[in-house]
């Protein structure tokens, strides 16, 4: 979900996926009345109706536990009645064929249980950990005195517990300090690795005058966290992560760490990508043949600049097309940073037909004079 929503994981979504009681008995009755016909028409209808042995087992696919005990009840109902109403046929495997109706929805209504049983520990599990992350992820819009910085935030939430993406913005002495970055992995383990990178950051960008130390203080960062990671059996993570250095001159510093480039908005809609070459992730930095290079850029009043995450260079059409980042940004040009975000990221969601790949992250910035009200 989207940062200016916030909201953990709601069961009520989960619940509404469930068939209603009107649909599930509309699906049971015309299922058993289709067996129904087809037994009379072929002349095997005892047998026929034994199928609905595995009515139940559906049911505890999909529904709540009451309504898979109400379609155990149908079920086994539907056996009995035509066991009454064939007494000449009641052979031994008829009997079984009841007993085992009666056995497997007992078995069904188990399940379901378990299931949504096991539905709701997620959730409640994905609601800490999301509000864990957003503990520490400041609600955007944020300014300083040289940048006006908002944005879009939404963990991939589908099979995963949260997001890895990270992002952060510093008032510090040498000018403001952004952060945007990618935890490989999902999950407690990778927003672990992220916490450890937030900190870091929070605590380095008043500290370290230049841009290449403070970096440093993040690579040395995500090496102390695998190394208690390798301790405790975990994997080890590497983050890719874009910082930059915004002061009141027209420059940008900044250290690309393995992380999608950045784009520059100007006027007429002329969009420039930013950064051409990119250094190796953070955690990776001893495998490195030399130490990080600091690139610089123009960064006028006037102009927007983005910065986003993998979830939005890399999102797909259904029939795999990547998103045309850099040809929406110039349709979208000319807005505030607040409407430009949410608009990209509406036009992601719609590329990809509704289904979200991946954590997205997309924050544009421009000069705290030239900001418009998001």
């Amino acid at each position: 979900m989207a940062t200016r929503a916030g909201e953990p994981a709601d069961p009520e979504a989960h619940r509404a996926r469930r068939p209603s009681n009107g649909a599930l008995l509309l699906w049971v009755v015309g299922l058993t009345a289709l067996i129904l016909v087809l037994g009379l028409l072929t002349g095997t209808g005892l047998r026929l109706i034994s199928l609905l042995v595995f009515l139940p087992a559906f049911a505890a696919a999909f529904c709540s536990v009451r309504q898979t005990v109400y379609t155990a009840c149908w079920s086994a109902a539907a056996v009995a009645l035509s066991l009454l109403y064939h007494p000449e046929q009641s052979r031994g495997d008829d009997i079984v064929a009841l007993t085992l109706t009666a056995v497997f929805g007992g078995l069904s209504v188990l399940g379901c249980r378990y299931r949504i049983g096991h539905e709701n520990e997620m959730l409640r599990l994905r609601s800490t950990a999301t509000a864990m992350q957003r503990s520490i992820l400041r609600p955007l819009p944020l300014l300083t005195d040289q940048v006006l910085m908002d944005g879009v935030y939404e963990p991939l939430q589908e099979d995963k517990l949260v997001g890895g993406d990270i992002y952060d913005l510093a008032a510090s002495p040498y000018g403001t300090r952004v952060l945007i970055g990618d935890v490989q992995g999902k999950g407690l383990p990778a927003i672990g690795a992220a916490f450890a990178v937030i900190g870091a950051f929070r605590e380095a960008a008043y500290r370290e005058r230049t841009l290449s130390g403070l970096v440093d203080a993040l690579e040395e960062a995500v090496v102390r966290h695998n190394a208690i990671a390798a301790d405790a059996d975990e994997p080890e993570r590497f983050v890719t992560a874009l910082v930059l250095c915004i002061d009141d001159s027209t420059t940008v510093q900044a250290i690309s760490c393995g992380h999608p480039r950045p784009y520059l908005v100007g006027p007429g809609a002329t969009v420039s990508v930013l950064l051409e070459e990119a250094d190796l992730p953070l955690g990776l930095g001893s495998l490195a043949p030399a130490a990080r290079t600091v690139g610089r850029f123009d960064f006028p009043f006037g102009t927007t600049l983005l910065l986003c995450t993998d979830g939005l260079t890399e999102a797909r059409s259904p029939d795999g097309t990547f998103f045309p980042l850099r040809k929406r940004l110039a349709e979208e040009a000319g807005q505030p940073p607040g409407r430009l975000t949410r608009a990209l990221h509406a036009d992601s969601r719609t590329f990809a037909a509704g289904h979200q790949q991946d954590d997205i992250a997309v924050l544009a910035l421009c000069r705290a004079s030239a900001a418009d009200t998001p």
